[in-house]
């Protein structure tokens, strides 16, 4: 079952919590009103929605992907328009795979449970792609990771709904293309660290330079800051490591 939204009107997750660090990050922090939101398609999936965001900020357009599990808990990826394309014809692959396969068979599943797998590469993101079964039954595994560091993202949508999955990331193509418009995919989380009775913050963010990562010292009514470019953090870390 699916239903399409303009517009955050009649959304009933928290866009707002779920868009730390997918906004624009000259400031360091994200930015809501440089971003719109052009289309959004909602799937409901066995006990599961999801939501398909098509969005653009002035690094281009994307789709966000977001699970809502039965329970509440939020998951989300981020696609370049151009990545969402391929990933919809892995999703026709593994759709045909699945469906090529009998029943469960629980003397004879991989130790990993892996059934098939795939990965697609876009910039500096990894996406690997799961088949998989276990004793709840099988689903695909949308993982996304960043190889500048930054936090491991996945979903997981059971196989019954890949075909459905598919047609919706098609029809919202169909209508925006495939053409990312310069998109070079989200930036990491920000991070914190406490120590005693300081706190330091560690935020990515871009600027017409390129990227950067500042890192803030704060305590009290104190606050210092630094910025390292980004061509500059693999130096930065081989330092620290010296002195660990």
């Amino acid at each position: 079952m699916s239903s399409e939204h303009s517009g955050a009107d009649g959304k009933e997750y928290n866009a707002q919590a779920m868009d730390a660090g997918g906004g624009d990050f000259d400031s360091g922090q994200p930015n809501q009103q440089t971003e719109q939101e052009l289309a959004t398609k909602m799937l409901q999936i066995q006990s599961k929605r999801f939501y398909l965001d098509v969005k653009q900020n002035r690094r281009g357009r994307f789709i966000r992907v977001a699970e809502i599990g039965a329970d509440g808990r939020r998951s989300q990826i981020f696609l370049a328009l151009s990545t969402a394309a391929d990933f919809r014809d892995h999703l026709s692959t593994f759709s045909d795979y699945y469906a090529s396969l009998g029943p469960p068979n629980p003397d004879n599943v991989p130790e990993d449970g892996k059934l098939k797998s795939e990965m697609m590469i876009k910039d500096n993101r990894r996406y690997y792609l799961d088949l998989k079964e276990n004793a709840r039954g099988r689903f695909l595994r949308v993982s996304q990771t960043i190889t500048r560091g930054g936090p491991r993202s996945q979903i997981a949508i059971p196989a019954q709904g890949m075909i459905e999955f598919r047609d919706a990331l098609t029809d919202l193509l169909e209508e925006f293309g495939t053409n990312d418009g310069g998109f070079k995919g989200e930036l990491p989380e920000g991070r914190h660290m406490r120590v005693d009775n300081k706190n330091f913050y560690f935020d990515v963010g871009q600027n017409n330079r390129g990227i950067y990562m500042r890192i803030s010292e704060v305590k009290s009514n104190f606050r210092n800051a630094i910025t390292i470019p980004e061509k500059c953090w693999s130096r930065f870390r081989d330092i620290l490591t010296d002195y660990c």
